[in-house]
């Protein structure tokens, strides 16, 4: 156990990799070589430093200082994950989120440990505890024993106050190089991915409230955090997307990374401290939320964005509330939803098992009005 602990390297769980980073702009010197003196054949050739007069904004100057005190301020805060299982040895990212221990991560990094070393920037290293876990979100908590005075726990942000454009920071373990810092912005709000929870019928559940970002994250930032300018946690690092570009199965990184959103983190970890797990509302539906036009002209609707039922679950909670396969759900609780991933981010983030919501459904080009008892997911 103890040798293959310290062999532990960068073969982390891998869900593919991503590699588009911002970089700022830096003043550079450089050198030129100097024709050699004619009148005198022993002299030797001299070198001139020519520094480009280069004009560096105060707003860029600014833009770099925050920068290095936001890293300065929450990578005390950030730890990497070191992870040992019947299978081999993988690692991650994780941070702070209490005074008592409490670490937040993914649920892939730590799945099936039976071994899990915790290291902080300070070169403080604790062996880690699973609390709780969480497939749907890829969610974990784990708990170090260590001082207080050794912990900075990081705030979480409101993920919902979130804005396409807005700047964001990646602080992780990439590949074992901890503590690696990279920068973007937010690239699109309320995706979608499978979650890691499998439904009765075979098919993987949604996770839902997902930011998307173009900011560097590698195999080793998953379970880290994703920052806004302020240094609040507004997501937890989670996948990033590829795709194959020949036939030998070599991939190229896409530049579009996923983060699980704070307001989400908000809700799993504490019920991950306090029992272990999180309930999360069930509809017992599946649908298409991406309608072209000529599929809703072939099912008689008059317009595109909507939620188009397909299946509905046997005794579900979608059929005892009366819904068919037909249905367009166009609103909840009297906000419109255009898609599926809207539908569900809102369902993540404002209700839970046992609540009642209102659906209004178009079928047979009428409007109706559906209340629907969610359920938990099995």
């Amino acid at each position: 156990m103890k040798s293959s602990r310290l062999t532990i390297a960068i073969s982390m769980l891998t869900l593919v990799a991503l590699a588009c980073q911002a970089t700022l702009p830096i003043t550079e010197a450089f050198s030129t070589l100097t024709e050699p003196d004619t009148q005198s054949e022993t002299s030797a050739p001299t070198l001139e430093v020519i520094t480009p007069a280069i004009a560096i904004s105060a707003d860029l100057v600014s833009q770099q200082d925050a920068l290095i005190s936001l890293y300065e301020a929450v990578s005390p805060g950030v730890v990497s994950i070191y992870v040992e299982t019947q299978q081999g040895g993988g690692q991650g990212s994780g941070f702070v989120i209490d005074a008592e221990g409490h670490i937040v991560t993914n649920f892939h990094v730590v799945q099936d440990a039976v071994y899990i070393e915790v290291s902080f920037s300070s070169g403080l290293k604790a062996v880690g505890e699973v609390i709780g876990l969480d497939a749907d979100s890829d969610l974990a908590v784990i708990k170090v024993d260590v001082a207080g005075e050794n912990l900075r726990p990081l705030a979480l942000g409101d993920s919902e106050a979130l804005r396409v454009g807005e700047m964001v920071v990646a602080i992780g373990n990439p590949f074992g190089y901890s503590g690696s810092m990279s920068t973007g912005i937010v690239s699109s709000l309320g995706r979608t991915l499978d979650s890691l929870n499998q439904s009765p019928g075979g098919q993987l559940f949604s996770a839902g409230d997902l930011i998307q970002t173009d900011a560097a994250i590698n195999p080793g930032n998953s379970g880290g955090p994703l920052l806004n300018i302020h240094g609040e946690v507004i997501g937890v690092n989670r996948a990033i997307s590829t795709f194959n570009f020949n036939d030998e199965g070599d991939t190229l990184n896409s530049g579009i990374g996923f983060a699980v959103s704070a307001n989400i983190v908000r809700r799993v970890a504490p019920s991950l401290i306090a029992t272990g797990n999180y309930e999360y509302p069930y509809l017992g539906l599946s649908s298409i939320s991406d309608l072209t036009l000529a599929v809703a002209e072939e099912l008689g609707l008059d317009r595109t964005s909507a939620v188009f039922i397909t299946e509905v679950a046997s005794n579900g909670p979608s059929e005892k509330a009366g819904l068919l396969v037909g249905d367009a759900i166009i609103a909840v609780d009297g906000r419109d939803v255009s898609g599926f991933d809207e539908m569900i981010s809102y369902l993540f983030n404002h209700t839970s098992p046992g609540d009642t919501v209102q659906f209004i459904v178009l079928r047979g080009g009428e409007e109706l009005t559906v209340d629907l008892v969610l359920g938990a997911r099995p």
